[in-house]
């Protein structure tokens, strides 16, 4: 929705649309200026702000959340499951739980039918079972607790790092080492609330990212490559990347893919590989995700097959 301002007396940004959104309270309204739903002149705005006659308020009204996710039969890709937890291979594009914007149609909504509400009760009843998350565009491997002690016994071991997480990236350009530790801090960008940002000590929080280079295709100048995941901070692998001069391919937040040779219509980020102990008996479960076609063009450049451990 495009308002534009018919007022010469200068009101408050918040006073003036509570008079023409008459469906929302002036607080609800206050709390969409700061979330950034609403914007004047098509940048970041405050409740208090001054109108001038003319200027342009843009109002994107995200849709409500449920108070409780509902099942919905949506079709899931499992790649293990018992009476503890299942691990499954999210499809780019899926959201991992409703929030405003995607109350519905989410990987949530999916395991509520599929396990009939039989899911870890931890997350609460908007993200049952959910012990960590995928970004929306990344795809692969997700664990998913049914039980509670399932879900303390996974969160505890992502918190102490004993878990595995590899992942295949395709990133513009050719990182300047082919492996390589990349160990900084990760923080909320200062200016874009959207984005993550490498940060200066002691803001942040440390992040650890191992990377090789897989093949590299010159056609294009993009190169694909294998990350180990040592922290899980937000976005961790796509700021990463970015800091050694290389984002990835189709990352609408921190590339610009209409300016990159390779449009492979996705982010390309999958989730290869996770190992974990089993919260029941210990042993070791360690579980691959198949590769999406969208990566052929670069594991057909590779000299060796992908590493197995």
């Amino acid at each position: 929705m495009e308002i534009v301002v018919d007022s010469k007396e200068g009101p408050r940004m918040d006073a003036y649309l509570a008079g023409r959104l008459n469906d929302l309270s002036r607080s609800r309204i206050q709390t969409l200026i700061r979330e950034q739903y609403i914007l004047l002149n098509g940048k970041k705005a405050k409740p208090r702000d001054s109108l001038s006659m003319g200027d342009t308020i843009q109002v994107d009204i995200p849709e409500e959340v449920p108070d409780e996710a509902l099942a919905e039969n949506i079709p899931l890709r499992i790649l293990h499951e018992d009476d503890a937890l299942l691990v499954l291979n999210k499809d780019a594009g899926m959201v991992v739980h409703p929030a405003a914007g995607n109350p519905t149609g989410t990987l949530v909504n999916a395991l509520l039918h599929h396990c009939d509400g039989k899911l870890s009760t931890i997350g609460g009843s908007e993200r049952p079972g959910i012990v960590h998350r995928l970004d929306k565009d990344t795809s692969g491997c997700l664990v998913v607790a049914k039980t509670d002690a399932a879900h303390q016994s996974l969160v505890a071991q992502f918190a102490d790092r004993t878990t595995d997480k590899r992942y295949l990236a395709v990133v513009q350009g050719s990182p300047g080492r082919e492996r390589d530790t990349v160990f900084t801090h990760i923080g909320r960008h200062p200016v874009n609330r959207l984005k993550m940002a490498v940060v200066n000590p002691p803001g942040g929080k440390p992040s650890i990212t191992d990377y090789e280079k897989l093949a590299h295709d010159p056609e294009s100048g993009s190169s694909l490559v294998l990350c180990h995941l040592h922290t899980g901070r937000t976005h961790q692998i796509r700021v990463h990347m970015l800091h050694v001069g290389c984002p990835l391919l189709g990352d609408p937040i921190y590339a610009k893919p209409a300016r990159q040779k390779a449009k492979p219509g996705r982010l390309m980020l999958h989730a290869w590989r996770l190992a974990i102990d089993h919260p029941d008996d210990g042993r070791r479960l360690s579980i691959e995700a198949p590769i999406p076609s969208e990566f052929d063009p670069w594991l057909t450049l590779m000299n060796s097959p992908l590493p197995t451990e």
